[in-house]
């Protein structure tokens, strides 16, 4: 059966069957073949798109703007003192405001309950560019990634280290339980995902096939792994006094020589960036300093290495937002 998402809004991939992730992947293939082949494709012609963010980004913002240019598309930013939503206006009505001028929404923010309030009164698609839960933009480019690796999806092993309770960790459980990957979050206890997303992806896992599984020991966690996967420790909105704590439940799980050793000779590494691998960042610097570590969630030598494919990843994320936008206008 033809998939036919039109009209529909992307939160977060527990919204989405398999069968549709997978047209959005095939969909990226082709739009990055045409990109990478110079073929215009300007299917969206004077529509045009707002982009409303409440947190930046060079990746997700330049990915929009790109993918909706290629498109044909106008495209409008709107940075966190550029409107008034939350402040002077409700969540409604910037959402009904945007909706009788614009023909999709991104936001990226904060709690989740944001965009779906946007999703539910702005009567045009609405996609979610991060928030603190989920991140389901990322998501497409790296199973598109892992595919364009292995040539394949399905069996593969997957493993993911660090603060397993954050968008990036419930948000990739997800995915692979989806797309009948197998995966492993790495972590501190404390740092696990809720037992309610994980029962939820456990259950979908099984459908296809596949298992969700946590565990504090790192040779257990990424042995035999094809991938290895990793994020900044504290997120994007977090205090700068959690930084301590974090260093010290996280700093085992760094992921370095060693611990790619562990997994499979032909596994890749992987990384959403912004990525602190040395110290040639002002925060990298003064958590340096303070810490008295240079390096933190990777090593600037795995992370330099054959092995990373982080900018591959970087890059899909255009092809994939570019489907997701033609996708759901169409």
């Amino acid at each position: 059966m033809a998939v036919n998402i039109r009209g529909r809004n992307y939160l977060k991939l527990l919204d989405y069957t398999p069968e549709e992730i997978r047209y959005l992947l095939d969909l990226s293939k082709q739009f990055k073949n045409m990109k990478r082949n110079g073929v215009p494709h300007k299917y969206l012609d004077n529509r045009n798109i707002v982009l409303l963010f409440e947190k930046t980004s060079t990746r997700t913002r330049c990915a929009f703007e790109v993918a909706g240019r290629d498109l044909g598309m106008g495209v409008t930013y709107l940075d966190p003192g550029s409107s008034q939503m939350g402040k002077k206006e409700s969540i409604a009505d910037t959402a009904r405001v945007l909706g009788r001028m614009y023909d999709g929404i991104e936001y990226r923010g904060y709690d989740q309950s944001v965009v779906e309030e946007l999703a539910e009164y702005a009567g045009v698609p609405v996609w979610n560019g991060l928030t603190d839960q989920f991140h389901p933009t990322q998501m497409l480019a790296d199973l598109l990634t892992l595919e364009e690796k292995f040539g394949c999806l399905k069996g593969l092993r997957f493993t993911y280290m660090g603060d397993a309770r954050n968008n990036m960790g419930n948000s990739l459980m997800v995915a692979c339980a989806k797309m009948g990957i197998h995966f492993t979050a790495c972590a501190p206890k404390e740092l696990f995902p809720a037992q309610e997303l994980v029962d939820e992806a456990r259950r979908i896992a099984e459908e296809n096939e596949c298992t969700i599984r946590l565990t504090e020991d790192v040779d257990q966690g990424v042995k035999d792994a094809d991938a290895v996967y990793t994020d900044i420790w504290v997120s994007m909105g977090e205090p700068d006094s959690v930084w301590g704590t974090r260093i010290e439940l996280l700093r085992r799980y760094q992921v370095n020589e060693e611990v790619m050793k562990k997994a499979r000779h032909t596994a890749i590494f992987m990384h959403c960036l912004p990525s602190f691998h040395d110290t040639r960042t002002t925060i990298g610097a003064e958590i340096a300093e303070k810490f008295g570590i240079t390096e933190m969630e990777v090593t600037d030598e795995v992370f330099e290495s054959r092995q990373s494919v982080v900018f591959d990843q970087a890059e899909n994320r255009m092809h994939t937002i570019k489907a997701v936008i033609y996708a759901t206008l169409c």
